[in-house]
């Protein structure tokens, strides 16, 4: 089995930013395993020196193993990061490596990915994310309509904390807008990605009550487990956290504090680590919603029992969309899981890619 990466950098087709973090371009590192005639794709999100860390440190590890010897292939790359460091790159670049085996093994036996894993469901729940803090209230209406009144997708979700919590007029009145846009039927999600401080964070919902918010994503600190503890003891809204999961311990740290786990099949060691993930959860008595990087989630997003959802992320979307043949439509809400083209179903297009291509 051959390991391979590359990287491609795409501009954003707005300027993004959130609470604590602004960007105007996002990096895809791709990774190619490649057996018997056969390739398989994974990806992440993260610096292009992701894809040096499959090169040098991963792909050595692999040369000689099975392709249908998952846990083994992962195995070795886990134990080779150890001084490396695991957290960070490195787990970005395990988790690709791990999801392009497993897209290997399936199409090397002629099967869907989801075939191959399992399915819980055929069609994976989806909510609609982006309002982003650089939009005007033009540009965030019509993201937030086109989703709820167009697509039919009946979960939304915004960014706030804007400017690490110092603009709070401003996020009660971003998310009064978005619930004006939504109606009252569909379901309010915000995203303060660690912004606000504890009983800051717990006014902003109080102020908010009006407006029927059901998910409050990462409102203090995600490092601050009794922080999100507090803030869940004393919102409605359920508290989310997770995506900067590495390994299972974080997972299991983090399961007492929140109302939902997040995970992110590109940082938190691919498939594989995902169905561990989700099983931690699962003995907690806890939903997993996947984050971000949708298309690379659906198969085993599909295969989780304890699944709430997965995010549609505007800006993953729209790359995925560029970069990839065979991505999904999320029209009403749900998005169907690939069961008849072998893998995820989805191909490169190498050629549009190689204008974006960083490494």
């Amino acid at each position: 089995m051959r390991l391979s990466a590359s990287a491609y950098t795409v501009p954003t087709d707005a300027p993004g930013g959130d609470g604590t973090f602004a960007w105007s371009q996002t990096t895809l590192v791709l990774v190619a395993a490649e057996a018997d005639g056969q390739t398989g794709l994974g990806w992440t999100y993260g610096p292009a020196a992701a894809a040096r860390v499959v090169a040098d440190e991963l792909a050595p590890v692999v040369t000689r193993r099975d392709p249908d010897d998952v846990p083994a292939a992962w195995s070795a790359m886990r134990a080779r990061l150890r001084n490396a460091g695991r957290p960070g790159i490195g787990g970005l670049a395990l988790s690709a490596a791990d999801c392009a085996i497993w897209d290997l093994k399936a199409r090397r036996w002629n099967m869907p990915l989801a075939r191959l894993l399992g399915v819980a469901r055929r069609a994976v729940p989806v909510y609609g994310s982006g309002g982003f803090t650089t939009y005007d209230p033009g540009q965030q209406h019509r993201q937030l309509a086109g989703w709820v009144h167009e697509q039919g997708i009946p979960r939304v979700k915004i960014k706030i904390a804007e400017s690490a919590g110092t603009q709070v007029r401003r996020d009660l009145d971003r998310m009064a807008a978005a619930r004006a846009t939504i109606g009252p039927d569909a379901e309010l999600y915000v995203d303060a990605n660690g912004g606000y401080g504890r009983k800051q964070a717990v006014r902003v919902l109080r102020d908010a009550a009006d407006l029927d918010v059901r998910w409050y994503e990462e409102p203090v600190s995600s490092d601050d487990l009794t922080g999100l503890g507090l803030v869940r003891d004393r919102v409605d809204a359920d508290v989310a956290a997770g995506e900067y999961g590495y390994d299972l311990a974080y997972v299991h740290r983090m399961v007492p504090h929140v109302d939902c786990q997040q995970v992110d099949v590109t940082r938190c060691g691919g498939i594989s680590e995902f169905l561990r993930a989700a099983a931690v959860a699962a003995g907690a008595g806890l939903e997993v919603s996947g984050h971000c990087a949708p298309h690379q989630h659906l198969a085993v997003a599909a295969a989780v029992p304890n699944l709430r959802h997965l995010e549609w992320f505007h800006d993953h979307v729209r790359i995925e969309g560029m970069l990839f043949d065979g991505v999904a439509d999320p029209t009403g809400g749900t998005v169907g899981v690939n069961l008849t083209a072998p893998g995820t179903g989805l191909t490169f297009r190498a050629t549009d890619a190689e204008r974006y291509r960083v490494a």
